[in-house]
């Protein structure tokens, strides 16, 4: 097997003087799809958060190493850089830029390059037309007078352009419609038809994952994983609840 590109080890974070999360362990490979699920309150935001090295959740102890580089006490643009990509629960609104630079900024700032307008603007098109998205949306203010569905699909274009190396998908699908689950799970697919790519999808439902071959699920109690199966794991929650793992 190749080397893991994440590894998380002996994880214990605080938000505030609260630990959230206590000692968690975690491999992700090239080319796996892994998702976490949990009931309310477990901790499954927070280890994204803490992954993508939101400062406002603080690493206590334990490692985190990415392709290959501790990054645990990087900050969250290096850890951008080096290939990761957080998709938020909820998106904000940011006034002033339109979703079109943004991502343009972004790509710059990732490649340390100018990025051709012509040829950038091409590939943005492509994208949000697989997205089902107006290309209107791409001047518009980024995210503001989105419906929640046209946010996640945001995010998924955004995910789509750039291109990151492992991304994490927080509640992608809660709020989204039939169609709309469909449309972002079959961006996320695009995404990983590529070989070296991995994902962490953080969910309560399971509806983005039908397009999706799911390699590991972890469920995650009280900011503890409890235990950790294949894709026939979600079925049981599905079926039977949490209530098992909770006891």
């Amino acid at each position: 097997m190749s080397q893991a590109l994440l590894q998380v080890r002996n994880l214990h974070v605080n938000v505030g003087d609260i630990e959230i999360l206590h000692g968690i362990d975690l491999d992700i490979h090239p080319g796996e799809v892994h998702v976490l699920m949990g009931p309310n309150g477990a901790g499954k935001s927070t280890l994204g958060h803490a992954i993508m090295g939101n400062p406002a959740y603080k690493i206590t102890k334990g490692s985190i190493v990415f392709n290959g580089a501790d990054i645990t006490d990087e900050s969250t643009d290096k850890r951008a850089k080096a290939g990761l990509f957080l998709s938020f629960q909820n998106p904000i609104e940011v006034p002033g830029i339109s979703l079109s630079n943004f991502i343009r900024n972004a790509q710059e700032e990732l490649s340390g390059e100018r990025v051709r307008l012509f040829r950038f603007r091409k590939q943005l098109e492509n994208n949000i037309d697989s997205l089902q998205m107006d290309k209107s949306y791409l001047d518009r203010d980024l995210n503001v007078g989105f419906s929640g569905g046209e946010k996640k699909k945001s995010e998924i274009l955004q995910l789509l352009t750039l291109n990151p190396l492992m991304a994490i998908l927080d509640e992608t699908d809660s709020g989204l419609d039939v169609d709309a689950v469909r449309t972002v799970s079959e961006g996320v697919q695009t995404y990983m038809k590529q070989q070296d790519r991995a994902l962490l999808i953080i969910t309560h439902s399971t509806r983005i994952l039908e397009a999706l071959k799911v390699n590991y699920t972890h469920v995650l109690v009280d900011g503890k994983l409890i235990t950790t199966g294949d894709a026939s794991l979600i079925d049981d929650i599905n079926e039977n609840g949490f209530e098992k793992y909770l006891n």
